[in-house]
């Protein structure tokens, strides 16, 4: 069996996640819950598929690290991949995103996060744990600024999940280790490159988060990931991660330029046939600033159930209103919302920036293509995630500026 036939079976099933390990049999993960069947996989097909993806000029870096974070789109889904050495020899972790571009209302989020992104400096922290979705999240949010203002996006990511064709909005899109060595680095160059929004895939390093917290200060948006299983968590294991003797300046910068923290896990809906997210929502009124200001953390879940007027929610509050819920997106099943058309955006106030991405041959076609230097090209058809070339390449361009 082929990688492009096990993603493909994958993917008819609704699986979130492919394991496959040699001497194993293959493991999907769907709606949750992990199954295994069939038969062992051999090693030797396995490292094939591995070369395969990599190519010749990024296996050497594999061999030396034993382990590479890329994304690749396979069978028309986009996949982010971990390849690893293991004790039986070449395995992969395969994550199977969202088949198509993601927006608040395709992930059955409350509209009430449009609001998040209206802020024009800040921090919007996105947490949970690990598959809960926060990437999917993060990419809506920017979506959502994509399809309605003209601004300047720079996302940091490793690797590059979701790819965005540019509507209004003007994005590039930068991966840590093939476009840059480092998070840090990367918002170092962030801050020369005249952006309005930073996206930063996930906040690891206490360099990485003071440098977030630095850029949010400084009359930026910022949308950061954590993983946490609370608001008041993620808040707090951005404190805990740096000396004792500096935690009460981070605090007080964290209350400073705080917009919102969104904590989300997935519940799985029999009566809908998907997971869909539940969310908390922590938004910066006069006592939540004192308590982060003050590391009284353990206090912000009654600020929570205290501050709905102030636009905040409890996984409680959000059940409720999910229960009441009339209209779901089922990927398949549900008509596109016309936002997914360039033509439904309204027409911008200022001149139109072009949308150029670099033509090349889609990842997979051969065995003897590295990590490509933009994320591939696919159209809506196809299901993936798009991001498309102007026509006519840069004379045409210039011709309709004219």
């Amino acid at each position: 069996m082929t990688l492009d036939a096990l993603i493909a079976d994958a993917h008819q099933q609704g699986a979130s996640d492919v394991h496959l390990e040699p001497g194993l049999p293959v493991a999907v993960r769907i709606r949750g819950a992990l199954r295994v069947a069939g038969e062992p996989l051999p090693g030797q097909a396995l490292a094939a598929f591995a070369h395969e993806l990599t190519g010749p000029e990024a296996w050497p870096a594999f061999v030396e690290r034993r382990s590479l974070d890329f994304s690749r789109t396979i069978a028309g889904v986009r996949c982010r991949i971990n390849l690893l050495h293991t004790s039986r020899g070449v395995g992969l972790a395969i994550r199977l995103l969202a088949p198509f571009q993601a927006t608040l209302e395709r992930l059955n989020l409350h509209p009430e996060l449009k609001k998040l992104i209206v802020p024009t400096n800040g921090l919007v922290l996105i947490s949970g744990p690990t598959g809960c979705g926060k990437s999917s999240t993060l990419a809506a949010l920017i979506q959502e600024i994509n399809l309605t203002e003209a601004r300047h996006i720079v996302t940091i990511e490793s690797p590059i999940e979701y790819t965005f064709r540019p509507r209004r909005a003007f994005i590039r899109q930068r991966e840590v280790g093939r476009d840059t060595p480092s998070f840090e680095q990367a918002l170092l160059d962030a801050l020369r490159e005249d952006p309005d929004v930073l996206m930063v895939g996930e906040m690891r390093e206490p360099e990485t988060m003071r440098l977030t917290l630095n850029a949010a200060e400084t009359g930026h948006l910022v949308l950061a990931t954590v993983h946490s299983g609370s608001c008041a968590e993620a808040l707090q294991r951005i404190a805990l991660a740096f000396p004792a003797e500096i935690q009460a300046n981070i605090c007080a910068q964290l209350a400073d330029c705080l917009v919102a923290v969104v904590c989300q896990r997935l519940r799985f809906r029999a009566d809908l046939n998907i997971r869909v997210p539940e969310c908390e929502i922590l938004r910066p009124n006069t006592p939540v600033k004192a308590f982060i200001r003050n590391r009284d953390f353990f206090k912000l879940p009654q600020a929570l159930e205290t501050g709905g007027e102030h636009g905040m929610w409890t996984f409680d509050r959000y059940q409720k209103w999910m229960t009441h819920r009339a209209h779901w997106f089922i990927p398949g099943k549900s008509a596109e919302p016309l936002d997914a058309d360039p033509s439904e955006a309204p027409a911008a106030a200022a001149l139109p920036l072009p949308a150029v991405a670099l033509a090349h041959k889609p990842s997979g076609a051969s065995g003897k293509e590295s990590i490509p230097p933009v994320p591939p090209a696919a159209g809506r058809a196809g299901g993936a995630i798009e991001i498309e070339p102007v026509e006519g390449g840069l004379g045409e361009i210039i011709k309709k500026l004219k």
